[in-house]
């Protein structure tokens, strides 16, 4: 039997609190963390996502009381990673070309999320807990008493097509397109699919644990609101049935069998913890007089490096907003640029690319210094338009930025999705310059 039931699915608000959360009550112990005796039978357990002495600010842990502590499982053995890569995997040169790929394509065997799971890119070193590595999944069934956890880095799930329930250590996160999830590195968890099928993108942060980015200038309002981020309340599972337990490690995947589901956590509390969020409340920053600001005031999420100002990873969006700029080319403009961007669309249309190609679960890659920008379909539109306010409706996509060049898997170069023809759609930009004067 299980207590984690979709259909009971409650949550807790407010990004980075201390939470308390029990599925039985009194579970929970008053002015201890591990007393000599917990209560019902149950084992405290420290999770911790940094080391003990971060500041207080950046210290994140949780305490965890379950019916069996985690050290109980079998011998791990390596086993076959499949098209999982972890950084530095200088499979390929990376290249200052600009990149763009179709949506790869569904598995046609029964593939679940770790199975469907595929690396596109990565830049740093996961054992200097450095850099990130960019996935996508592909799923059409669910993991059934198989679980997994990332040791290399914490996971951050962008669903593209069909939701996806995430059964975890902390209780049950339901995710559909249009929100992400995260999941801290090292918790355990599982993937129920909602629909037939499941795809979306993965970036696995190896860094600083991505936080909420400052405001500065915008104030106390703005961006992502603290309270719309949700975690889980406790549920626990108590199938007794062998099972399969699987761990990235150190970039190889390891498999071990217990009989009884990792996912047996019935309270907890810290500020450690998988969260979801929708994108959708995002409470978009833009212009109201000229001029077409920086896609840094879309962040959502950030994961600092050891140079202020300069992320490791930048999670970035561009949902439906108004344009209202005067006298001003909206799109965004051509650029070059010292921070490497991979783009992915979760759904409708991009404005900076109206002439095709880009398209929901497809994405694209722009590495330090490669120009971008619009192609020349989007360019003469916005160059004719009447400027009247325009809303961006129905559309969602979304930027994975570095400050490492983001290189590419032989799988992403290799695959049939690769569009050979991405360059084509700058070449319609002729030069308006007289010739002579």
């Amino acid at each position: 039997m299980t207590s984690q039931n979709p259909q009971s699915v409650s949550y807790l608000s407010g990004f980075g609190n201390e939470f308390s959360t029990e599925a039985v009550e009194g579970s929970l112990p008053v002015g201890r963390n591990s007393p000599q005796v917990v209560a019902h039978g149950l084992y405290a357990e420290k999770f911790s996502a940094t080391a003990f002495t971060a500041p207080r600010a950046q210290n994140f842990r949780s305490w965890l009381y379950r019916i069996r502590p985690s050290v109980v499982h079998g011998e791990y053995h390596q086993i076959d990673r499949g098209l999982i890569r972890t950084a530095p995997v200088l499979e390929l040169p990376p290249t200052p070309d600009q990149l763009r790929w179709d949506p790869f394509l569904m598995p046609s065997s029964e593939t679940d999320f770790v199975d469907g799971l595929a690396t596109v890119a990565s830049n740093g070193d996961a054992r200097a807990h450095c850099g990130i590595a960019i996935h996508i999944y592909r799923a059409n069934t669910s993991m059934q008493r198989r679980y997994f956890y990332d040791a290399d880095g914490e996971m951050l799930l962008v669903p593209e097509l069909g939701g996806i329930v995430l059964h975890t250590e902390f209780g049950v996160l339901e995710v559909t397109p249009g929100e992400i999830a995260v999941v801290p590195r090292g918790v355990k968890f599982r993937v129920v699919l909602s629909a037939q099928e499941a795809r979306g993108y993965v970036c696995e942060n190896y860094g600083k644990i991505l936080q909420l980015p400052e405001r500065g200038p915008i104030g106390s309002d703005g961006l992502a609101n603290s309270r719309d981020f949700l975690y889980p309340t406790a549920a626990y599972d108590t199938d007794e049935a062998v099972c399969e337990l699987l761990c990235k490690f150190s970039g190889n995947l390891f498999a071990s069998s217990q009989r009884y589901s990792p996912l047996d956590v019935v309270a907890w509390h810290g500020n450690l913890a998988p969260y979801k969020y929708d994108l959708r409340l995002f409470n978009t920053i833009g212009s109201i007089s000229y001029d077409h600001p920086d896609p840094s005031i879309f962040t959502v999420l950030t994961s600092p490096s050891d140079t202020a100002g300069v992320a490791n990873l930048d999670f970035v969006i561009f949902p439906p907003r108004w344009l209202v700029m005067e006298e001003t080319f909206r799109p965004p403009w051509y650029h070059r640029n010292v921070m490497s961007e991979y783009m992915g669309l979760i759904y409708g249309d991009y404005d900076a690319k109206t002439g095709g190609g880009f398209v929901p679960g497809g994405s694209s890659l722009h590495n330090c210094m490669s120009p971008h920008g619009p192609d020349s379909d989007a360019f003469n539109n916005a160059s004719s338009v009447d400027l009247k306010p325009q809303k961006l409706a129905d559309t969602m996509a979304f930027m994975f930025e570095s400050r490492q060049t983001i290189e590419p898997t032989l799988f992403a170069m290799q695959s049939d999705s690769l569009q050979k023809d991405y360059r084509d759609c700058w070449q319609g930009l002729e030069a308006n310059f007289p010739s002579s004067r």
